[in-house]
């Protein structure tokens, strides 16, 4: 499936119906009362929450979503149809624009959670409601009021409590299928994620969880357009920490650096979260130059982490530090 993070669509509501001009005519009463009924309401449209969607790729760009109009009144007091709605489900995270505006109307981030984004038109009043001491006769019904209309920009940005921040090929899809369930595309060559991947990781039992994202490498002057650029920074935007995965083997400091003013072109918030760094292929060196760059990352933060992701050396003491820093971070945005 191609992954889709953004759409435009146009959403019309349904009208509501009229409302009747009916009297009453039954045998022996030749001159009954106002008995037109009232226009049903126009359907809504509804933006609603799928748990098990990932991407917005099963919605067509400028697609048009209509909801059904209300039902005209009718005589003998009957109410027209309300019409029904439309809905149009997304994945957590999607966070809904008017396009016209620009501005969020809404920001979908929990399961089952809805949103009317243009609601129906109300119904019009039959005659009968029209009926007064003065006007007995009334020979007038309100028409139904039009839905609302408008266009949307729906805006994917993945939930996760941790996004991996690197460059390409080194070795995040492998680390985030090690320790989490994600189990994205792994190759030895750059650029090999395209899309950005979503993993549960467990802590000692299955009750103790958190989610964790990957996105595409990113590489010097991303943020001129090189490379796959900063686009998919976007689905890391709601993380609590950032971790920095760099090859132990390829310049990991200045690569580090790198990454860093990468991020804060883009976001001085990102920037700014808590971190920690993964020394990744520490199979690729020896022992003492394993040692000599931890304590070049040591005088920068005591988070730092010698791993290997294809062997598992070192992934359990990660998956423990990584756990601990959002528990800190998530205490820390509780207290401001």
């Amino acid at each position: 499936m191609i992954f889709k993070d953004e759409v435009n669509i146009y959403v019309k509501a349904g009208n509501g119906g009229r409302g009747a001009v009916s009297f009453r005519r039954e045998k022996y009463i030749p001159k009954g009362g106002p008995d037109g009924g009232d226009g049903g309401d126009g359907g809504n449209v509804v933006i609603k929450v799928n748990p098990h969607l990932r991407t917005l790729s099963h919605i067509h760009n400028n697609q048009k979503f209509k909801a059904k109009n209300g039902g005209d009144g009718m005589g003998s007091l009957k109410h027209g149809a309300n019409g029904e709605d439309t809905i149009i489900e997304v994945p957590p995270g999607t966070v809904v624009y008017d396009k016209k505006t620009m501005q969020v109307i809404a920001d979908l981030t929990e399961n089952e959670q809805s949103f009317i984004v243009a609601r129906g038109g109300k119904g019009g009043r039959g005659n009968a409601y029209f009926k007064s001491p003065t006007n007995q006769t009334p020979y007038y019904a309100q028409k139904g009021l039009p839905g609302e209309e408008k266009e949307i920009l729906l805006e994917l940005k993945m939930i996760a409590h941790i996004g991996l921040v690197g460059y390409p090929n080194a070795g995040k899809s492998t680390l985030i299928s090690k320790i989490t369930n994600a189990r994205p595309k792994v190759a030895n060559y750059p650029f090999t994620t395209l899309k950005p991947n979503l993993g549960v990781m467990t802590i000692d039992d299955k009750f103790t969880s958190i989610l964790v994202a990957d996105i595409p490498g990113i590489i010097e002057d991303a943020h001129k357009g090189k490379g796959l650029g900063l686009e998919f920074l976007k689905h890391i935007e709601r993380t609590k920490v950032i971790l920095y995965v760099l090859d132990i083997s390829d310049q990991p400091l200045q690569k580090f650096e790198i990454l860093q003013r990468e991020l804060k072109s883009y976001s001085t918030t990102l920037y700014e979260r808590d971190f920690l760094v993964a020394l990744n292929k520490i199979d690729l060196i020896s022992l003492e130059e394993c040692e000599r760059v931890k304590k070049e990352f040591l005088s920068i933060t005591e988070d730092v982490y010698p791993i290997s992701a294809l062997t598992g050396k070192g992934l359990k003491e990660l998956k423990v530090a990584m756990y601990k820093k959002y528990q800190e971070a998530e205490q820390k945005a509780k207290t401001k």
